[in-house]
């Protein structure tokens, strides 16, 4: 930290903007550490507290406004790219596109505090087409909330922020080691839950070929859209005969669900998660002939099988599945 200290004083608010402007741009460089540090220069007098919060809003603000614009011009696409570099790729663009749906522009007011939804937020403002004005103005007071919030614990708590560096100094070399210990720990942690996760939810799975075959034959097939309202409005054509329903109506829908027809369920997230996970989760309800569309929609997209309007909207769910 002291090292840090003496690092900010002499580049001062050039350098929090260029951290914060990296790290929103999507690079694993926390700005935290730094945003205290400012912080605890301003109670010793050595930045302006305000004038180093302005310099990390506008960092903030101008980052973000990038990442809106490609969400605007490149749609989803933009989404599966960051989540797919993620450590928890297969639910955060659903989670997400569930919190904007319920909250809209005010997620944009505490994203900065959640990594995961921090990364998407822009681009999806963007990709729903959110007013510039209005994205400009919830990020920029979302971004004055999160650099405030680090900067002015730094400020007050700057004398004793001063003697942990002075202690961790003593540390030396070790003190780094640690760190990355303790990084690295959290990353095979979060590795771990994940291929767990990913072994609970291996299940039989229907190949893009074999769907079609099936359709083609004329077999009588029940087949669930289970994209987001986003990703289906980005791209509203989906499988023939597929209906377009949420996986929350699905589930609910369980004891009219026939058991004597197959149903085949797609998404349109990386290792077609939410539809596997339906997919269990019925099957325990006693609906066997269940299962996930291999690839999901964009494998039955990239090789140039026939696409349609779905044949129901969610409201006329229950007569098809009855």
């Amino acid at each position: 930290m002291n090292e840090l200290l003496q690092f900010v004083v002499r580049h001062g608010y050039t350098l929090v903007f260029a951290w914060v402007f990296i790290e929103q741009a999507g690079l694993p460089v926390p700005s935290a550490p730094l945003l205290l540090a400012a912080g605890a220069l301003s109670g010793a007098h050595g930045m302006n507290l305000w004038l180093a919060i302005t310099f990390a809003v506008l960092a903030s603000v101008a980052s973000d406004s990038i990442w809106y614009e490609l969400g605007r011009r490149k749609g989803v696409r933009v989404l599966r790219l960051l989540c797919r570099i993620s450590l928890e790729p297969d639910s955060c663009v659903r989670r997400t596109q569930v919190r904007f749906g319920k909250r809209g522009a005010r997620v944009l007011l505490i994203a900065k505090f959640i990594p995961g939804l921090n990364a998407m937020a822009a681009p999806l403002a963007g990709i729903i087409r959110m007013g510039w004005r209005r994205f400009v103005l919830f990020d920029a007071l979302g971004a004055l909330l999160w650099s405030g919030a680090f900067m002015i614990t730094g400020y007050v708590f700057s004398g004793e922020l001063e003697r942990i560096a002075g202690s961790a100094a003593y540390l030396g070399e070790w003190l780094l080691v640690l760190i990355l210990a303790a990084f690295a720990g959290y990353i095979g942690w979060k590795y771990f839950n994940r291929r767990r996760f990913l072994q609970k939810l291996r299940i039989a799975r229907i190949t893009p070929e074999e769907l079609k075959e099936k359709i083609d034959s004329g077999e009588d097939v029940i087949i669930v859209d289970l994209r987001h309202a986003f990703d289906f409005e980005a791209q509203p054509e989906t499988i023939p005969g597929a209906l377009h329903m949420d996986a929350a109506e699905l589930e609910e829908a369980h004891e009219v669900i026939p058991r004597d027809r197959e149903i085949v369920l797609f998404c349109a997230c990386p290792n077609e998660v939410t539809a596997a996970r339906l997919a269990l989760l019925l099957r325990s309800k006693g609906i066997t002939r269940i299962r996930p569309l291999a690839e999901g929609y964009e494998g039955w997209r990239s090789r140039g099988f026939p696409m349609s309007r779905p044949k129901n909207e969610p409201q006329d769910a229950q007569p098809v599945v009855a």
